[in-house]
């Protein structure tokens, strides 16, 4: 991993990412989707509810589908930071002013069960995944924010979860104070999910890869529609980050963000625990062990998706951060990912609005790991028919607008602002000839918007930056080469390649000469 251990000497490579877990464990092959399969429950997505979710149904004797768009374990779930924890930052004191006791003590419930599941499959199955039991932190190194972390304990602690402040922790820095929650747990996420894929397939399990889906039929049976074909299915789960079958309006209920990471080497030892604070970016920490020794897994960079402006800066400003706060030996792995928040602060999990036999879990804000196996848990009891005290809480249908009203407000004005932005910019180049090798830019050729980037051979790849979701005009990502939509997330490559939903079509493919769309 030499060659880009060193970021200050630019050797960060723009449109290259290593994610530790992608990087450490073998990639999957399965086959795409097969004509005429008829199964109990088809799962569209591929992460840790999806495959959680397989695992759970099969064991409960139904036969079951996991259709993803690329590889499983690869999307969301393989660029997390596999936190297994409760804590999720400071949330307890901001649900306890939106909801009752009763609700914000079922959340903190759910994920405390969350952790708990885990820890069973993983001793039952005798998985190895680097599963260990360790105390998570929230923490501040500001004064101003030093009363919200002692509030956010208390809350904790009033709804029953293992909360104390404490005034230091195991970090190698001073810390003004922090929330700490005992045994909470850290893992290797893929290791763990591709464990529990490796025994869905056979007696009536499926995994099929390279398979988009582009639309469902919830009838009896479902149909869902993909470009290899049909998947018949008594019910469907939507495990993909977000719903591409909205029923629901979530496309102005969730609000998307992005947040950058490193896998760092540092001299000395490396602290225990997690750790994560609210103070500028969003930081976290946490130790991650493996062959060579063990490592830091830093994250931050907060920001929404597709308005980071200069993306290389906030891995740049991620690593100088670093570097204030450890004696850093080397940086070998660097990635990024994308969550989304809802207006309320809880997730979506459930019945999807409107629908019969399609369930949905979506709105994690970045603790997928928890929320994700909870989701898992919750849908499978749904589809069983086993009764599950956690289900109204998280109802995809639920509309609480002392909950919700002023984040609604707020971020839909924000999504009214890009689209405003997006009309009103001028572009950034006037012609192609002003492209770099490596670069995107929006453009107008012959009064046509055209996006484009070209590669270090020279080779032009143009694409309208309308995105095919809702019509929000994309912008470019330089760390990654991707095409980010501002409004609602969606994500493509630099060719229009769809990566990330909510759209489900390519970006249209434009002639760098004339500007007109061009047919594929």
């Amino acid at each position: 991993m030499d060659e880009y251990n060193d970021f200050e000497n630019g050797s960060l490579i723009p449109g290259q990412t290593h994610s530790l877990w992608i990087d450490t464990t073998h990639a999957t092959d399965f086959p795409p989707l097969q004509r005429g399969i008829t199964v109990d429950v088809a799962i569209i997505g591929g992460g840790i509810v999806g495959v959680t979710a397989a695992a759970l149904l099969k064991d409960a004797g139904l036969t079951v589908a996991i259709i993803d768009m690329s590889r499983i374990i690869r999307s969301v779930t393989g660029h997390t930071t596999a936190k297994i924890t409760s804590l999720h930052g400071i949330i307890y004191k901001h649900l306890l002013k939106r909801f009752s006791e009763d609700k914000v003590r079922t959340y903190g419930e759910a994920n405390q069960s969350a952790i708990d599941k885990i820890e069973s499959i993983v001793k039952s199955k005798k998985i190895e995944c680097d599963f260990m039991r360790t105390p998570s932190f929230t923490y501040t190194e500001l004064s101003e924010n030093l009363r919200t972390v002692e509030a956010e304990a208390e809350a904790a602690q009033r709804v029953g979860l293992p909360a104390s402040f404490v005034e230091t922790t195991p970090l190698p820095f001073d810390v003004l104070g922090a929330v700490r929650f005992e045994n909470q747990a850290q893992f290797h996420p893929r290791k763990y999910l591709l464990a529990l894929a490796s025994e869905l397939t056979g007696n009536g399990g499926y995994i099929f890869e390279n398979t988009r889906a582009l639309d469902i039929d919830d009838g009896e049976p479902c149909v869902v529609f993909t470009d290899k074909g049909e998947l018949m299915a008594k019910e469907v789960v939507l495990a993909t980050h977000f719903p591409f079958y909205d029923k629901g309006l979530f496309f102005s209920r969730l609000f998307p963000h992005h947040s950058y990471a490193i896998g760092v080497r540092v001299k000395g030892d490396v602290p225990d625990g997690m750790h994560y604070t609210e103070d500028g970016k969003h930081y976290a920490i946490r130790n991650q062990p493996g062959k060579a020794g063990p490592m830091l897994v830093i994250s931050g960079g907060y920001h929404k998706t597709g308005q980071g402006g200069d993306t290389m800066a906030h891995y740049e400003y991620l690593v100088r951060h670093t570097r204030e706060r450890f004696d850093v030996e080397s940086i070998d792995y660097y990635w990024s990912t994308e969550d989304y928040d809802s207006a309320d602060m809880l997730p979506f999990i459930g019945l999807s609005p409107r629908s019969q036999h399609i369930y949905l879990a979506t709105g994690f804000a970045g603790w997928g790991m928890t929320n994700g196996t909870l989701s898992a848990m919750l849908i499978s009891d749904l589809i069983l028919g086993r009764e599950n005290h956690w289900a109204s809480i998280f109802s995809p249908s639920r509309i609480d607008p002392v909950a919700s009203g002023k984040e609604f407000v707020t971020e839909n004005l924000n999504v009214a602002k890009q689209y405003a932005t997006g009309l009103l910019t001028p572009p950034s180049a006037r012609d192609l000839a002003e492209l770099a090798g490596g670069e995107g830019k929006k453009l107008v050729i012959n009064k046509k918007e055209v996006a484009a980037y070209k590669d270090e051979q020279g080779t032009v790849y143009s694409v309208s930056p309308i995105c095919t979701h809702l019509a929000c005009t994309v912008n470019w990502n330089n760390a990654e080469k991707t095409w980010d939509c501002p409004c609602h997330g969606s994500r493509y490559n630099y060719d229009g390649t769809v990566i990330h939903g909510p759209a489900l079509r390519d970006l249209k493919k434009r002639d760098p000469e004339t500007g007109e769309d061009r047919e594929v």
